[in-house]
């Protein structure tokens, strides 16, 4: 596996796997890599000739005092984890490759209203920091395909939306959510949880599994997420946000709806858990 830092390097190896015909799939991280992750690499391997991974703690999605500082990150077992898997090539860019100007005068990319609401809301100004730092990571890899974990489903959809609107060449691959055997979704932030609250976690799953179930006999989607809140809440856990949304337009369900997802998030400690769980009714 290579492992290139700086953006002129990279594009020479992109130019010369494109002079052969080859195609690229593109697997963008933060690094801290677990399962999930790995299972992107996976399906971009499946979908493409070859595959580049980038590990980035990207400032720029980081509100005033959210965890970049304490961001997890494991460059070395990183390393080890995607060769392993076959990436092909992982790019390493610093802070100052990706924004030489600095943030504060770094052009920008918004996307109205997917990136409203929901941890839109909760965290002012981070998917115009994934947007923007996407944006630059799909002109500079130029893939053909991209692999995104559905874990994040609001930040699949403001990628999509983005592609669409800008008319980029790339394929957005959303892949299903990895989960523990407790049915946690795994995300770098578990790293956060004591045992303790890793016992509580699984229950925002559980009843998000509660309301996805309920909503198939009822349309009382505001009624009956005030009672997963409540459920919720009681495990010592506090829900962020929870709400029953039409799969694409993320705008809360109307009793038309069919295609729906349940967006929720919840502190656990010191970790921010989110997850989703989509549900088709009938």
């Amino acid at each position: 596996m290579q492992i290139v830092s700086d953006i002129h390097t990279l594009r020479a190896q992109i130019k010369v796997w494109h002079q052969q015909g080859l195609t690229i799939g593109f697997v963008p991280t933060m690094g801290n890599l677990h399962q999930g992750h790995l299972s992107l690499v996976k399906e971009a391997k499946q979908r493409a000739d070859k595959v580049v991974a980038s590990i980035f703690v990207n400032p720029m999605q980081f509100g005033a005092g959210e965890d970049l500082d304490n961001y997890p990150r494991t460059m070395e077992a990183d390393q080890h984890k995607l060769s392993t898997e076959g990436c092909d090539l992982l790019f390493t860019p610093t802070p100052e490759i990706v924004y030489p100007k600095g943030l504060d005068k770094q052009s920008v990319v918004d996307v109205p209203q997917v990136s409203e609401g929901y941890c839109g809301e909760s965290r002012p100004g981070h998917f115009r920091g994934v947007a923007t730092v996407v944006c630059k990571l799909f002109n500079i890899v130029q893939p053909d395909i991209a692999c995104f974990g559905l874990k994040d489903y609001q930040q699949v959809q403001v990628i999509q939306t983005m592609v669409e609107d800008l008319n980029m060449p790339i394929d957005i691959v959303p892949v299903a959510t990895a989960r523990e055997p407790s049915g946690l979704a795994m995300s770098s932030r578990n790293g956060y949880l004591s045992d303790e609250e890793k016992a509580i976690a699984p229950a925002l799953y559980q009843n998000m599994q509660w309301l996805a179930g309920q909503i198939q006999d009822d349309d009382d989607f505001i009624g009956l997420t005030k009672q997963a809140i409540n459920k919720i809440n009681e495990t010592g856990m506090k829900v962020d946000y929870l709400h029953v949304v039409h799969a694409r337009t993320l705008q809360p369900a109307s009793e038309d709806d069919k295609e729906l997802v349940i967006l929720a998030a919840a502190h656990c400690g010191k970790a921010r858990l989110i997850d989703n769980l989509q549900v088709s009714l009938a």
